[in-house]
């Protein structure tokens, strides 16, 4: 019988000399190139691998097929950084100015090549095949995932997991839920045209910014008083931009923010009234507007079959786990789970004594690094409850 944890635990010192390398080499959403020969220069080392790249604009797939047949089940990890500067005071410390791995795909992508090797080097325990998705621009819309699929990322794959490390939840804990996981996180921008002049000559002028703050403090009419009460939106304003001098009238006053729904019905509705109250202050005021709508991903939704699977990974392994709220966030994961069963959960990576409790997207974030060897222990787990392994 394979002893799996002896050899994560074996693992573990390359494990953390990857992730810190990719932590130290961050590369943005959709400028992935070094990543993406670090990544292949690691595949190519294993025999029993067939590589396909690039899928979509940059991603690679990677297959193992067992000698014996059986399922067919892919993992997908993202290996895109962020666009904010790195202000840890750590040893790998990002060396690339205003970008950093603020959201914890150095440790997915780590974890996903080592799973590769472990398999690779335990290649006659395989009953089936298993794909593994590296994926390119998870951060920005309209992410990599989709265009990855068109390619044939899913091609003959049965089932798709995938994984989040979560510095809000305690390192090594798992979470999960068996449906509507993460929201659809929609953009908007909107431009109002005013009329420009002197700030001590309003009468002369139509006031943009006036206008938006008019706009602005209406808007939550549209999640309180136009959604049903059992329905979740959230709405925000998370932008402003006008006037150029304390004492001059703006010609024009610009506004970006998001909208976060489950469902397509609650989208539309506050799409359309968006627009609806935007048109009614602007006439109101004798102002135009632009206004610009984005659809982001769709809702990540796991199937209950693979849920269960998670569930019963984790409780296996012993771990600590608990079904968990929906989240307003987004993940274009959720395109894999739209063609495929699934199911996406999170890894907790919050240790205080590490300082691994910061929220995603900071530049303080770090991951405790032992998350990496749970995740990899869930996933062979995944594999044996699936009899794959």
């Amino acid at each position: 019988m394979i002893k799996w944890q002896t050899q994560i635990e074996s693992k573990f010192e390359q494990m953390v000399e990857m992730r810190r390398y990719l932590h130290m080499h961050p590369e943005l959403s959709f400028h992935e190139i070094e990543t993406h020969k670090f990544i292949l220069s690691h595949l190519r080392k294993l025999d029993k691998l067939d590589i396909i790249e690039p899928v979509g604009e940059r991603g690679i797939v990677a297959k193992i097929e067992g000698k014996k047949p059986g399922k067919t089940i892919a993992f997908r990890a993202d290996f895109d950084a962020l666009p904010i500067q790195d202000e840890k005071d750590v040893p790998y410390k990002s060396t690339i100015d205003g970008a950093m791995h603020a959201c914890g795909h150095d440790g997915h992508t780590t974890t996903l090549l080592t799973l590769c090797t472990l398999l690779n080097e335990n290649y006659d325990a395989i009953n089936g095949n298993v794909v593994f998705i590296f994926q390119y621009a998870e951060e920005v819309s309209p992410g990599g995932a989709n265009p990855m699929i068109i390619d044939g990322a899913l091609d003959g794959v049965d089932t798709v997991y995938g994984n989040h490390f979560w510095s809000g939840h305690e390192t090594s804990s798992i979470k999960t839920n068996p449906s509507e996981m993460m929201a659809s996180p929609d953009y908007f921008k909107i431009t109002i045209q005013g009329k420009g002049g002197h700030g001590a000559k309003p009468h002369t002028s139509i006031d943009p910014i006036v206008i938006a703050a008019e706009y602005i403090s209406s808007l939550q009419k549209i999640i309180s008083r136009k959604l049903d009460p059992i329905d979740r939106g959230v709405l925000t304003v998370g932008k402003i931009e006008a006037g150029t001098a304390f004492n001059i009238i703006s010609d024009t006053a610009t506004l970006e923010g998001t909208v976060r729904t489950f469902k397509p019905e609650v989208k539309e509705i506050i799409e359309v009234e968006l627009e609806r109250l935007l048109k009614g202050i602007c006439i109101a005021n004798d102002a135009t507007y632009d206004f610009y709508y984005r659809h982001g991903y769709p809702t990540v939704v796991n199937h209950n079959e693979q849920y269960e699977i998670v569930k019963q990974a984790a409780e296996e392994l012993g771990l600590t786990y608990d079904d968990i709220d929906p989240m307003m966030i987004g993940e274009d994961f959720s395109y894999y789970l739209l063609e495929r069963p699934g199911c996406f959960f999170l890894t907790g990576s919050g240790n205080e004594s590490k300082g691994s409790t910061i929220p995603h997207h900071h530049p303080m974030f770090d991951l405790d690094e032992d998350a990496m060897k749970t995740t990899t222990a869930m996933f062979i787990k995944i594999l044996e409850i699936e009899g794959v392994l």
